[in-house]
């Protein structure tokens, strides 16, 4: 019989090695309590950000509290919305670092707007090429976790952020004539 508190069970009926060991290093990270304070904050943080945003012109989505790949929502501004996309502000684990992306609907709007700011000169480092499990077509770098130590000035760069991101968004659509997704 397979316990709750235990991983996948191999054919020899104990529990994968490198799991047991990733749980027991776990354990130990868990009772020093850095990881619960630093993870708390992070969520809280986003949930007022969220809560603030929503407060303006965005429609925004529920917080999505991730697996410690991502915890992140998605803005709806209006010029995006009408296209299929929106402005995700997202913390990666892996990276350590706030972002805010632009990111799509489905994956087949998503490749369309790829190309289609790739095809019409959006600068390459910006951009995100589609692949299993990736959800952005254009990346921003914004704020290393420690910018978290003052939560003013990291509300503000991300306002900044997202503004200039929806604003050069909006020019190119402009410049390019695209109208709403095919």
């Amino acid at each position: 019989m397979k316990h709750q508190s235990q991983g996948p069970i191999n054919r020899r009926g104990t529990v994968e090695p490198a799991l047991s060991h990733d749980l027991e290093e776990l354990r130990a990270q868990l009772a020093i309590g850095s990881v619960q304070r630093a993870y708390v904050a992070i969520v809280s943080y986003l949930s007022k950000l969220r809560a603030h945003f929503g407060s303006g012109e965005y429609s925004v989505s529920a917080l999505y509290q991730g697996y410690f790949d991502m915890t992140y929502f998605a803005l709806f501004p209006q010029a995006l919305k009408e296209r299929d996309l929106k402005i995700a502000i997202v913390f990666d684990y892996e990276a350590f670092s706030f972002k805010v992306w632009l990111a799509a609907r489905n994956r087949k709007v998503q490749r369309r707007y790829f190309e289609l700011l790739s095809d019409g000169g959006w600068p390459i480092d910006r951009l995100v090429e589609p692949a299993p499990g990736i959800d952005a077509i254009v990346e921003y770098d914004i704020a290393d976790a420690v910018a978290l130590s003052t939560p003013d000035d990291l509300t503000a760069l991300i306002e900044r952020s997202v503004q200039d991101l929806l604003d050069d968004l909006v020019e190119f659509f402009s410049a390019h004539d695209v109208d709403l997704p095919l």
